[in-house]
């Protein structure tokens, strides 16, 4: 930050004039505290690493776990590792605000937690997944790192499958149920910050990187493994293309590209088959489709929001427009 010192001097050197040294040190100041955002970056922030020292320490962090491994000690004296990150993470994550050193401290609290805790894998993994689950939430409300809600989300899941009896093998659609409603749970988050500039939509990222597999993978692997009548006539690679525009629109409605990466595969082996039905000469299909999906996910995130607005533009004027990001072209919010 310039001093208003230094503009002072400025003036005293003639380099600036006087009437223009309140206005410049305001801009300036204010200038400082806008995030950085642009059509060349997105507005779907991950705020991972703020400087190369925060690589730095988490490297640390992690040789720090590996030495403890290394150190012969009972299960129920893991606690005392566990305990320290814990002090390590008061410091690096709640004072510091450290980000990528927080997520190193939480994966390694859980992993030497489970340890302490001397769980069976097959008998008490229920129990085990439940503490671990537990432990990502308190870590959660106390820190609001918003990556713990992470292995929370995929916990939690992991239990309602479990109680509830599902067969996911049998009943794989329940997948697209359960991810439906963390697609909710992560909008929740969303709309209250629609300018996405606090912890509550970096936290919504984490949920629609667990909700969209859950959903298109439910879907796929319900069509794959069921007898589904109503898809009689109906090319099964047009339908994953149709699966995937309804995805691509639907991460373009929210504004989050991070929903149509669990679809990648499914495009890609849906227009191999659809290319090798058109030609006779199949040998470089794959080579030509993986260009052709390449070119398209660079423009479309490169042209993101001139995409979104061209498509969705005519909702900024609705109501529905008080729950999204903003549909302008430069969209700095």
């Amino acid at each position: 930050m310039i001093s208003k010192q230094a503009l002072q001097d400025a003036v005293q050197h003639k380099l600036l004039q006087p009437e223009q040294l309140e206005p410049l040190f305001i801009f300036l100041n204010n200038a400082e505290q806008l995030p950085i955002r642009s059509d060349d970056f997105p507005n779907e922030p991950i705020r991972f690493v703020r400087s190369f020292g925060d690589v730095f320490i988490t490297l640390g962090v992690f040789l720090l776990a590996y030495a403890v491994t290394l150190t012969s000690i009972s299960n129920i004296q893991y606690w005392i590792p566990v305990v320290s990150f814990i002090a390590l993470a008061e410091w690096l994550v709640r004072i510091r605000q450290l980000v990528l050193p927080g997520m190193a401290l939480l994966i390694t609290i859980l992993y030497f937690s489970y340890q302490a805790l001397s769980l069976d894998y097959t008998s008490d993994a229920f129990y085990g997944i439940a503490a671990l689950s537990a432990f990502s939430l308190l870590f959660y409300l106390r820190y609001r790192m918003p990556f713990s809600i992470f292995p929370f989300t995929l916990g939690s899941v992991a239990l309602v499958i479990n109680k509830l009896g599902f067969d996911i093998f049998q009943q794989p659609i329940i997948l697209t149920f359960i991810g439906f409603i963390v697609f909710v749970v992560a909008m929740s988050f969303d709309v209250r910050d629609i300018k996405r500039q606090s912890h509550l939509s970096d936290t919504a990222f984490w949920l629609h990187l667990i909700a969209s597999p859950l959903m298109v993978h439910g879907i796929m692997a319900s069509l794959l493994l069921t007898d589904q009548q109503w898809l009689q006539g109906i090319p099964f690679e047009a339908f994953i293309l149709v699966l995937f525009s309804a995805f691509f629109l639907l991460a373009l409605l929210v504004d989050r590209r991070a929903m149509i990466i669990s679809t990648q595969l499914y495009v890609l082996y849906a227009i191999t088959q659809l290319v090798q039905k058109q030609l006779s000469n199949t040998e470089h299909v794959l080579t030509i489709v993986l260009y052709a999906l390449a070119l398209f996910v660079i423009i479309s995130g490169t042209y993101w929001y001139k995409i979104r607005s061209l498509i969705f533009g005519f909702l900024s004027t609705s109501s529905i427009s008080r729950y999204l990001p903003s549909f302008a072209l430069t969209d700095h919010s």
